[in-house]
């Protein structure tokens, strides 16, 4: 990711590259004479390709929003079969030579799309649930990843040995081990609805983020230590460095989301222009990613951090028309990276010149994708349903254990593998994007396999599923306590911006159920959200603003007009 290659046009027989030098100068120049009267071959084709591209990404739009009460269908599969079918087309007009309008750079996936759809995340989530159930995540997300990582990579190295896949080294076959054991997030958001099932959400959501990033360590980490010979200390080199890049990774995150909140407390943007202060929000959550990089950082984790700080405390201290824009602009640049990522991989699944050195072994790649799948399968239950039970035997309030149901769903729900284990992929098994050796060639179209079947009836089936398990109805009650349209939640936050239980019943004089009450006292965890909230509204708060701590400017909106548009309010 050193270099900033941005994508691969695909013109004809050629590839016309364009590379981002200093600011831009292959793609300027373009611009420049796309201003004259006529453009050469190669840079008309080029022109075309991008439209092509720009309308296929508007048709999911609209297909996606005709198929929105489909029991069924989601997004990213629709985005995966419009570009399944586009990759069929082109690859019929071209005779077989072609499949896609570019070729995906691991580059544009790491610096330009993932950034938007985490920072969302992280600013839309609900922080409730989220800290609530924060070292279940990490348990699953870290300490998961590792278990998952260990099996697939014992598997593939005993099964994939006997079959002569071909020239594959020990760093390949743990580099299979991170791949696939990097769980596709952006597929689960759209899967499941943090709304209909909090918890889910949290859980699946939150793991995901913390197994995006320690997939990613472990991987860096295979392509730099020395395999030859591999000690117990490089081991504990290993854990060392993990527990670095997450502390050092959250804390640039929280760090560049507090000097975004400060800055604009103190400088008031908004008094003179809104374009300013919706520009420093933007550019300072894509500059901590950056800088995570930058430092060797785990961008993943900054950026989600980043947005969970600049919605409890930046987004609070600009305009009203700032807070409606940040919120649509964080969404849709979202949006449309997920449908960029989907379409892509299906447009890339019939790319030609990878099937052509596993065509006279069709069975064999067929073979490998499928064993591949089966390892994906055990190694997530393997950590799962253990780790579920041992999270279960942490808490004493029966209504935060993680039920059976809901532990088939979270294994479930973590099957599907996307962006993250295709990126993965080409950077190990291709050089820009292209490969000449046949063991390669059969990991890559095993990863593409992999990643549409998981994607498309995985995905397909989890909507009935969640159904099935989790009626509507029986799901809502039992999460009641953890949505938080109700004030008198007997659940405090850690970054929630609702009032605690105790105010609301001082103010409104009422009490709180005596049975909420004991659940309150008896949860040590809200011990510690009851003395963060203390430490928050007496420092944190002042200096960097927030909700109810902004001063007041005229000009500036009343709390009451805003009340409704408070991420807090929608995302916990």
């Amino acid at each position: 990711m050193q270099h900033t290659c941005i994508y691969y046009l695909l013109v004809s027989d050629e590839i016309q590259s364009f590379c981002v030098k200093g600011w831009g100068v292959d793609l300027g120049l373009l611009m420049v004479k796309m201003n004259h009267t006529t453009l050469d071959t190669s840079e008309y084709a080029a022109v075309v390709n991008m439209n092509l591209f720009v309308a296929l990404l508007c048709a999911c739009i609209v297909i996606g929003h005709l198929l929105e009460e489909s029991r069924w269908m989601n997004e990213s599969i629709t985005a995966l079969v419009i570009g399944l079918c586009t990759g069929a087309i082109i690859l019929l007009s071209t005779g077989g030579r072609n499949s896609h309008l570019f070729v995906f750079s691991e580059d544009l996936f790491f610096i330009y799309l993932l950034p938007p759809i985490i920072f969302n995340a992280g600013f839309q989530v609900k922080k409730k649930q989220f800290f609530r159930n924060f070292m279940t995540i990490v348990l699953f997300g870290a300490v998961g990843t590792v278990i998952s990582f260990t099996i697939i990579s014992y598997g593939a190295i005993k099964i994939f040995n006997r079959m002569n896949v071909g020239s594959l080294e020990l760093g390949d076959f743990l580099a299979l081990g991170a791949i696939f054991s990097a769980t596709d997030s952006v597929c689960t958001l759209q899967v499941l609805n943090q709304d209909e099932t909090p918890l889910l959400y949290s859980l699946v959501f939150g793991e995901g983020v913390v197994n995006d990033a320690t997939s990613v360590v472990i991987f860096n980490a295979v392509q730099h230590f020395d395999l030859s010979r591999i000690t117990p200390s490089d081991a504990f080199h290993l854990i060392g460095n993990f527990f670095y890049l997450f502390v050092t990774s959250t804390g640039l995150g929280v760090g560049a989301g507090l000097l975004s909140a400060y800055v604009i407390k103190r400088l008031y943007f908004g008094r003179h222009s809104t374009d300013r202060e919706v520009s420093i929000m933007i550019l300072m959550a894509y500059l901590s990613y950056m800088l995570a990089e930058l430092f060797y950082l785990s961008g993943i984790l900054t950026v989600f951090f980043c947005g969970i700080v600049m919605s409890h405390y930046t987004w609070h201290n600009v305009t009203e028309k700032s807070r409606v824009t940040t919120k649509h602009v964080f969404a849709t640049l979202s949006f449309i990276s997920e449908l960029f990522i989907f379409l892509y991989v299906g447009m890339d699944a019939l790319d030609i010149e990878k099937w052509s050195f596993v065509q006279d072994s069709p069975g064999k790649s067929l073979g490998v994708s499928s064993i591949l799948l089966g390892l994906v399968l055990v190694g997530r239950a393997c950590f799962v349903f253990p780790l579920s039970y041992l999270s279960n035997l942490t808490k004493k309030n029966a209504r935060e254990h993680i039920t059976c149901r809901q532990q088939v769903l979270i294994w479930w729900a973590g099957l599907m593998r996307g962006a993250v284990s295709m990126a993965l992929a080409y950077n190990q098994f291709t050089r820009s994007g292209h490969t000449q050796l046949h063991g390669n060639a059969i990991m890559i179209t095993s990863t593409i396999t992999v990643v549409l079947f998981s994607t498309m009836v995985f995905g397909l089936i989890t909507k009935p599923l969640v159904r099935l398990l989790l009626p509507p109805s029986k799901n809502m009650s039992r999460m009641a306590s953890s949505e938080p349209i109700s004030p008198k939640s007997f659940s405090v936050p850690l970054l929630g911006n609702e009032r605690d239980p105790e105010d609301e019943a001082g103010q409104n004089g009422s009490a709180l159920h005596p049975s909420s009450l004991r659940v309150l006292l008896s949860t040590p965890s809200h011990k510690i959200h009851y003395y963060w909230r203390k430490f928050d509204d007496s420092f944190m708060r002042p200096v960097f603003g927030g909700r109810g701590f902004v001063p007041y400017i005229p000009g500036t909106p009343t709390e009451q007009s805003v009340h409704n548009l408070i991420p807090e309010e929608g995302s916990g």
